[in-house]
């Protein structure tokens, strides 16, 4: 099994130093390349949180609960920064930021954008997308990039990448697992049709107690399913279990089945001191074979 805390987005490219290349500012300076598309680790105190973020209320809880997850699992998902001289204005991630630094992390993975990369970005993303190594998540994550920050809408994507509209959407929807389950995927622990099946619920307790039965029981996609269907409605009853036949029917049973030379069933009704005996024949022969046992 794969390291259940593999680093988020090392699959996109080797995390880099962003110190080691301060002076590279724009797409068009020596060695950019090497950050286009790629993930970037980045002192938390050389990061500034842009002034126009449209939030500017960050609930405490859960920011204390990312910061929990973030100390048991790393960062899953990395921000996105702009280079800003020797140092980077958030575009996006500015919760995760906030929680990295509760953390008591000192560095954060960033994917970092430079002057005039627009063009250079694409088409690092389109052909990362192709790329076979590529876990759910990583792939979900550079879909998700195509559309936030080249501005593809999903039918533009879907021509780009050659994937059907609802590929693209089934893989995005994988981002709005917790990141337990998110990392899960990632290690192989689970599917991402396991992860679907989660998703398929909106409740989030919901999602925790199919997480945990899948892992305890070892479901595969299927069985993952139904269990999402039961607990989406828990008031319908699962199909009773047949119950035991008697045991002198089931002496009865094997006796005419022995006699006949056929499939005998006997169904029992309350204590088994009722019930009928159906007998299976497959073909006109066989019919007339059991006939004749009870012809005078």
């Amino acid at each position: 099994m794969k390291d259940k805390k593999r680093a988020m987005g090392r699959g996109l490219g080797a995390i880099l130093s962003a110190e080691s290349k301060a002076s590279i500012n724009s797409a068009t300076d020596e060695g950019a390349e090497k950050f286009v598309g790629n993930i970037v680790e980045v002192q938390l105190d050389d990061i500034y949180p842009n002034a126009s973020q449209p939030r500017t209320y960050f609930d405490e809880k859960a920011l204390a609960d990312l910061a929990q997850s973030i100390k048991n699992l790393g960062v899953i998902q990395p921000i996105t920064v702009r280079k800003d001289g020797d140092k980077f204005e958030i575009i996006s991630g500015e919760r995760r930021y906030r929680a990295s630094k509760m953390a008591g992390l000192k560095t954060i993975p960033a994917y970092m954008r430079l002057v005039n990369d627009q063009e250079l970005l694409e088409m690092a993303l389109v052909e990362n997308i192709q790329r076979e190594d590529l876990d759910a998540i990583e792939v979900a994550l550079t879909y998700q990039r195509l559309l936030d920050e080249i501005g593809l809408t999903q039918e533009n994507l879907s021509q780009r990448v050659g994937k059907e509209r609802s590929t693209i959407t089934n893989s995005i929807r994988l981002l709005r697992l917790t990141p337990e389950v998110q990392n899960a995927i990632r290690s192989g622990e689970i599917s991402a049709g396991h992860g679907r099946a989660i998703i398929s619920l909106e409740d989030a307790e919901a999602q925790n107690i199919l997480f945990r039965k899948i892992i305890n029981e070892g479901l595969n996609v299927r069985q993952a399913e139904l269990a999402s269907a039961q607990l989406k409605n828990p008031q319908k009853a699962a199909p009773k279990a047949k119950p035991a036949l008697p045991n002198h029917l089931k002496k009865a049973q094997k006796t005419l089945a022995d006699a006949l030379d056929i499939e005998v069933e006997i169904k029992a009704a309350g204590k088994g001191n009722k019930g009928k005996i159906v007998l299976d024949f497959k073909n006109q022969e066989e019919l007339e074979h059991i006939l004749s046992h009870f012809r005078i």
